[in-house]
């Protein structure tokens, strides 16, 4: 065995990892392999495997991993059910008549799916599909459109119940529940700002945002009441199926999502799409999603097992805790070090590696655990629109229509708008930590 001291260890395994990383290897490959290397080295081959085998059963013994399964399986039964066509029917015809319009539907649509899909890929691709053609063809600026999709479709990170979330709880010992009801103020903040962002831009550009003609706007008060409530009831209905159950203390955060995959299964029946070929997409799609859930996620433990075993966490602590500012400069460090990592891997990897380390910072500083948690959530938002890493810009560029003519630097430039957006949700949650805190302390308990 080599004796290794905790700095050496930082130094030899981030840049390891920092190296393979931008080389271009699988994050999943970067973390095992370095894991197993420097763990053999400095714990000896069965003092490495032992610890691996630990970090691993702790995992997949974990009773809320069970949720992430069921919240995939009902994030993909709700695209396939129809429910977005027919609620962005009615959000069309009730914001269309305004400048802006078709945009603010976009985003509310977005919120609203957030709330019933939790998977970026799914929801990017279903308000791409639904709501790009009809703004482009009504003359929406490229750009505009392109930041709204990719802004709306993101918040399903965020709001709840966010795949994101389930994998964060465990990793920093918070309850998932907690979590789902803290992130519903950050995440109808930023639904809002954005909203507020098309609505400015639209009066300020009114040929990037025009309204309805006028022939499409003669439908008649209760035509509009009733698209808009039969569009809008279904995904509520869910929504609430499992997020009152957890708020109102019926049930925990696992068994919430059994309650919503049932559910979402039962809006495809209602809607007539629940057929065999749906539901055999519906969970091979699932098995793949969750499957590269885990495989990072055991890697990830691997890696940090053997970081935290050799003194590396000590070693990240201390560096923040010096940090000149008190708090808030290691506050400012630790969001600056999750924003740059979100440029070079992906959020499940910047989870399982990261809330390990900063999580214990926060009652060392005095923050509240729930809201510093938050906090990192609400940055990772950012991840999903800044290249090279930014799901949001390829799940876009990568359905795009030739008819559309649309390319990457429409998307760089429709998003960088909403980046700066979400920097100013940060500030409010700093100067108002309410906007996260409120809503959890009124939970029931279980």
């Amino acid at each position: 065995m080599v004796d290794m001291s905790p700095e050496l260890v930082t130094i030899v395994m981030f840049g390891l990892a920092t190296v393979g990383i931008l080389i271009g290897f699988p994050l999943v490959f970067v973390l095992g392999t370095v894991a197993m290397l420097v763990g053999t080295l400095a714990l000896g081959a069965s003092g490495a495997w032992s610890l691996f085998y630990a970090r691993i059963w702790d995992m997949m013994s974990n009773y809320v991993f069970l949720a992430v399964p069921m919240f995939v399986f009902m994030g993909m039964m709700v695209e396939k059910s129809g429910a977005a066509d027919r609620l962005y029917a009615g959000l069309h015809l009730a914001f269309g008549p305004f400048r802006g319009g078709l945009a603010i539907a976009t985003i509310l649509m977005g919120t609203i799916l957030a709330a019933c899909v939790g998977v970026i890929a799914a929801s990017v691709i279903m308000i791409a599909l639904i709501a790009t053609p009809s703004m482009l063809q009504r003359g929406y600026n490229k750009e505009l459109v392109c930041g709204c999709v990719c802004a709306g479709g993101t918040l399903g990170i965020l709001i709840p119940p966010s795949l994101m979330l389930v994998v964060y709880g465990p990793m920093a010992e918070i309850s998932v529940g907690k979590l789902f009801m803290g992130a519903f103020g950050p995440g109808f903040l930023l639904s809002g700002l954005y909203m507020v962002y098309v609505a400015i831009r639209a009066w300020l550009r009114p040929e990037d945002a025009p309204p309805m003609p006028l022939e499409e706007r003669q439908v008649s008060m209760t035509h509009r009441l009733h698209v808009l409530v039969t569009g809008m009831l279904p995904p509520l209905f869910l929504m609430f199926s499992v997020l009152g159950a957890i708020f109102f203390g019926i049930a925990a955060a696992t068994e919430a999502a059994a309650v919503g995959a049932l559910a979402a299964v039962a809006l495809t029946f209602f809607y007539r799409r629940l057929t065999w070929p749906v539901m055999r997409d519906c969970m091979l799609e699932t098995m793949r999603i969750t499957s590269m859930a885990l495989v990072i996620g055991w890697s990830a433990q691997m890696f940090v097992g053997v970081f935290l075993r050799l003194g590396g966490g000590e070693v990240i602590q201390d560096v923040l805790l010096a940090m000149p500012g008190g708090k808030w400069g290691t506050f400012f460090a630790v969001q600056f070090i999750i924003f740059a990592l979100g440029f070079l891997i992906d959020w499940i990897g910047i989870v399982f590696i990261m809330v390990p380390l900063v999580s214990p910072l926060a009652p060392v500083l005095g923050f509240d655990p729930l809201w510093f948690a938050m906090m990192i959530v609400v940055n990772l938002q950012m991840s999903f629109m800044t290249p090279p890493m930014a799901y949001a810009i390829f799940y876009l560029k990568g359905i795009a229509k030739p008819e559309w003519n649309i390319d990457t630097g429409h998307i760089i430039r429709g998003v960088t708008p909403f980046v700066g957006i979400i920097v100013i949700a940060l500030i409010l949650c700093i100067l108002f930590p309410d906007i996260i805190l409120w809503l959890p302390h009124q939970m029931i308990k279980f």
